[in-house]
């Protein structure tokens, strides 16, 4: 990033991409560089100077100001120990930039020490000698002075070759970023593609999950008719503890009117009565038992349809187990992809 011209506090985005950012040594001017391509466009060419300072704004930030460009850079890092790396790196770049222009300094400064001593030292009859002297003594005066251009000529071609030699270097290194950066895009594309794929995997799965918790929605209406039908099968066994009572009253009741037609014999004028109203009894047990019976047959159809409602529950919930395990994996699973990211 950069850092905006005219606020001087927003970060303007120099690429739309992840970029290599490299350290370079310039021979001919003797200089370290930051640089950086995308593509055909050199987005970072900053000259390292003994006063720059790289400061950590973040833990995955840092930023340095180029006086020289008039502009502040900013590189943001997938990782803290990419930035710690870089960091490293430009304090020995800058330290290495110092120690050169110090060795530069101190061979400006011997060369002109030797000038002024070799200028305090000539006589001024060999000066006057240059400036009055015959063509044979400026003829032997023009020697060194093409001995010194032909060297400096020597130095240039050496500058250039050199030049070139680094042309092709920066040529050769920008092939490779155009590869990195094709291979940057390649995988942010297949990365892009899996995201999507995330997402519609995340989809079928809340369509998964609201259908599940219709289900479970049905299961609970199921539950609260299994608990109906328990309130009713505690209902009918009431009844029939009634109904046995009062069957056992009525066998009581019999028992007692035929041991009274057997111990009274007077009482056979009411023997008809008596037994009219047995037969009613009986009949009435008959009743009370086929009652018994229905109830019976009541209580365990119940009980049967009771343990298939408990079964189609039990299976429902098992089913329900492995769909939630299931979305508990896709889970972590998103999770790791998250973090990987």
């Amino acid at each position: 990033m950069k850092i905006d011209p005219g606020t001087k506090k927003n970060w303007v985005p120099a690429s739309k991409q992840a970029v290599t950012v490299s350290y370079f040594y310039d021979v001919t001017r003797n200089s370290y560089r930051i640089i950086s391509v995308d593509g055909a466009k050199v987005i970072i060419n900053s000259t390292i100077t003994p006063n720059m300072t790289f400061t950590k704004t973040s833990q995955k930030f840092g930023q340095w100001a180029d006086s020289r460009a008039n502009t502040v850079f900013g590189l943001g890092f997938s990782t803290e120990q990419q930035l710690t790396k870089f960091a490293e790196k430009f304090q020995e770049v800058k330290e290495a930039a110092r120690l050169a222009r110090d060795k530069s300094q101190d061979k400006t400064e011997t060369s002109s020490d030797h000038s002024q001593e070799s200028g305090c030292e000539t006589p001024p009859s060999a000066q006057a000698s240059s400036v009055n002297g015959t063509d044979d003594e400026k003829a032997s005066h023009a020697g060194p002075a093409d001995t010194f251009l032909q060297s400096e000529n020597n130095k240039l071609k050496m500058a250039l070759t050199q030049s070139a030699a680094n042309v092709k270097k920066w040529e050769t290194e920008l092939q490779t970023l155009r590869e990195s950066n094709a291979r940057l895009s390649s995988a942010l594309q297949e990365s892009a593609a899996s995201a999507e794929q995330w997402k519609r995997q995340l989809a079928l799965c809340r369509d998964e999950n609201d259908r599940l918790r219709n289900k479970i929605d049905q299961l609970d209406e199921q539950c609260g008719e299994i608990n109906r039908e328990k309130e009713k099968n505690s209902q009918l066994k009431r009844r029939i503890e009634e109904l046995e009572l009062e069957l056992q009253e009525k066998e009581t009741e019999l028992k007692d009117l035929r041991k009274q037609s057997e111990i009274i014999p007077q009482l056979m004028s009411q023997c008809d009565y008596v037994s009219e109203k047995l037969e009613a009894a009986e009949r009435d047990n008959q009743n009370l038992e086929d009652k018994v019976r229905s109830l019976k047959s009541d209580m365990e159809e119940s009980k049967y349809r009771q343990r298939r409602l408990k079964e189609g529950l039990k299976n429902s919930l098992e089913v329900l187990d492995g769909k939630i395990d299931g979305l508990q994996d896709l889970r972590r699973g998103l999770s790791r992809l998250g973090s990987d990211s």
